[in-house]
């Protein structure tokens, strides 16, 4: 009697509550009458385990004693496994540039008006120069209905411009920019630096900028370049250079300024893919790097040119810049291959960078 007693107490008391309008209010319970079993305490939470320290990524290796013909004044490196926390596949050609052969060979199209010279694979200019280093240089592309053949990207040897980098850009052909682009130059003195160029049509110089002019494909397009903008111009001055973009580090700090330069996703500045690039250290040696992408060998998809530019600095360039990659990107070391490249064979190109 007493159990249902207590039932009903409780039963009223939920009422009461309920017809308040669900307002809490102050209700006498009596002690509860019969003993409640405890609950097991929970087990207690799992200490979390640690994250795991990342592995270091290992060292380059050496591999200049695999061909025989490689001068003692060139070293090629192998990378480890991993770079970027990434598998990786990548080669560094690294040379004292007080005792390197600096050449280049590509078409002749100093105005950006087109070429008639044809495009050539790695592999055909080394049949033609025997340099002991080739990797492609900059971007291009062509008119196949002319023919026409069309560097985009700077190329200077012996001091003469042989091509100029693209000065014009746009998504929809209707609204133009006019960006500056990534260049490594190389002075009378010797000492190579990567910069911004614009060839002008307004007066047919070319200027060196040490900054881009800050584009944004979200902003409207900003003035023409010229001697006075961006600031701190100067007329082109060089004994060699190379263009192809983005820059990927300057004064050895990483830029990586793909959006100033306006480069469309066709280049993939954010993606992984082969690339190509070409650097300078503090002490006077150059870097030219390639690496592997696209699955050739399985699961090595590539990088991205904030990445490349990550592995430029850690090789120990202060000043570098990002060329052609994709189908593009090959490195010959005494005529053989490197990497595999991702278009099953050789892409024909406009312009290669040779060491000898």
């Amino acid at each position: 009697m007493k159990r249902n007693f207590m039932i009903i107490t409780v039963f009223l008391a939920v009422g009461y509550f309920l017809a308040a309008g669900c307002t809490p209010q102050k209700v006498e319970m009596p002690s509860w009458p019969w003993q409640e079993e405890e609950e097991p305490a929970p087990d207690p939470e799992p200490e979390p385990e640690p994250e795991p320290e990342p592995e270091p990524e290992g060292e380059w290796t050496d591999v200049s004693s695999e061909y025989a013909e490689l001068p003692s004044h060139i070293r090629v490196m192998k990378s480890p496994a991993s770079l970027q926390g990434k598998p990786a596949v990548a080669f560094a050609a690294i040379a004292d540039m007080s005792k390197t052969g600096l050449d280049l060979w590509c078409i002749n199209d100093p105005a950006l008006q087109g070429s008639d010279d044809r495009f050539k694979t790695p592999s055909k200019v080394y049949e033609e120069s025997k340099a002991s280093i080739i990797i492609n240089g900059g971007f291009f592309y062509a008119d196949w209905s002319a023919p026409k053949f069309y560097s985009m990207s700077l190329a200077i040897r012996d001091g003469k411009v042989l091509s100029q980098n693209i000065n014009y850009a746009s998504e929809d052909w209707k609204t133009m920019y006019y960006p500056t682009r990534a260049a490594l130059l190389v002075d009378k003195d010797g000492k190579a630096y990567s910069c911004w160029t614009y060839f002008s049509n307004a007066d047919g110089k070319t200027y060196v900028y040490p900054q881009p002019a800050e584009n944004s494909w979200k902003s409207k397009p900003l003035q023409v370049p010229s001697a006075s903008f961006p600031s701190g111009a100067s007329e082109l001055d060089a004994q060699w250079g190379i263009g192809g973009g983005p820059v990927l580090l300057k004064d050895g700090e990483v830029i990586n300024s793909y959006e100033a330069e306006l480069f469309l996703s066709d280049v993939g500045c954010t993606a992984n893919n082969p690339r190509t690039a070409i650097g300078v250290t503090s002490d006077g040696h150059l870097v030219l790097f390639v690496c592997e992408g696209r699955n050739k060998t399985e699961g090595v998809a590539g990088f991205t040119t904030a990445e490349v530019a990550a592995i430029m600095k850690d090789i120990g360039c202060k000043d570098a810049i990002n060329l052609d990659g994709g189908g593009s990107s090959c490195m010959l070391v005494c005529g053989k291959e490197t990497i595999k490249v991702s278009d099953g064979e050789q892409r024909a190109v406009a312009c290669t960078i040779m060491l000898k």
